[in-house]
């Protein structure tokens, strides 16, 4: 009997090291496809003039307040019109500001075009990252997608802090209207050694409209597998170049207000 058990232990642990090596964790493992939000019709976007303590971000003139994720070169995307329009040239990418916040107040104007084509996640995806914290997607995501009668996973949805919070309501407006978010942060804090001191939250008002209450964050934004927090103190805001085949977004009137 003795003779028999090494070639069975063999063949239990090569089946384990297999289902290992089968079981990579896949970004569907973290999507969520209910319950779906109620559709609320908003009056618009909220155009909100930054008030007299505000960090004006952008003001339609020039990108004189952002850089470059990748190098922190000047930021390389177009100012036309009063308008700032994601650049997919490749090897563009990200932009984020030069100044870092902890706690702050945000307002920002975004666009789909009306020429969007696709569907789910490749119809006019971007993302505002409230904390940038590293090169690439790194951070917070709060999500930027077409979300008019446009099917996806609920927590990848416009108003969605990505993969983690599922909006309260879908407020999103038709491709081509000019749509806000009004965002209050509250950065994580940590300990010493690295560990989580208190959460981050995150409070989102989409077109006027509450979709994301006080949320508690459970870390950083990953599109593959579950949040987890990294320590930083103080941390750009990011806007994404999604890089999928979509037509590029727009954004206008982008302010911040820090808070204690």
């Amino acid at each position: 009997m003795r003779r028999l058990l090494l070639p069975v232990a063999l063949s239990f642990a090569a089946t384990a090291v297999f289902a290992q090596e089968t079981a990579k964790p896949k970004p569907e493992d973290t999507e969520v496809w209910s319950p779906v939000p109620p559709v609320v019709t908003p009056a618009g976007a909220v155009t909100t003039p930054p008030p007299s303590d505000a960090i004006v971000l952008f003001d339609g003139k020039n990108l004189d307040q952002w850089v470059q994720v990748s190098d922190k070169s000047s930021a390389k995307w177009s100012v036309n019109g009063g308008i700032l329009t994601v650049n997919k040239e490749k090897g563009v990418g990200n932009i984020e500001t030069k100044k870092t916040f902890r706690n702050y107040q945000l307002h920002i104007e975004w666009r789909v075009p009306a020429t969007i084509a696709g569907e789910g996640q490749g119809r006019g995806n971007s993302g505002i990252f409230l904390a940038s914290t590293g090169t690439g997607d790194t951070g917070y995501e709060l999500q930027v997608l077409d979300s008019y009668q446009n099917k996806t996973y609920v927590n990848g949805m416009a108003g969605s802090l990505y993969k983690q919070a599922i909006p309260l309501a879908n407020p999103g407006l038709k491709p081509g209207e000019w749509q806000s978010y009004d965002v209050i942060w509250t950065a994580p804090t940590f300990n010493t050694d690295g560990s989580v001191k208190t959460p981050a939250y995150a409070t989102v008002l989409f077109n006027g409209v509450l979709v994301e209450n006080h949320f508690q964050l459970k870390g950083e934004t990953l599109y593959i597998g579950p949040p987890v927090y990294k320590a930083y103190d103080r941390a750009p805001i990011k806007l994404q170049a999604h890089g999928d085949k979509s037509e590029p977004l727009s954004f206008r009137n982008i302010w911040a207000r820090e808070l204690p």
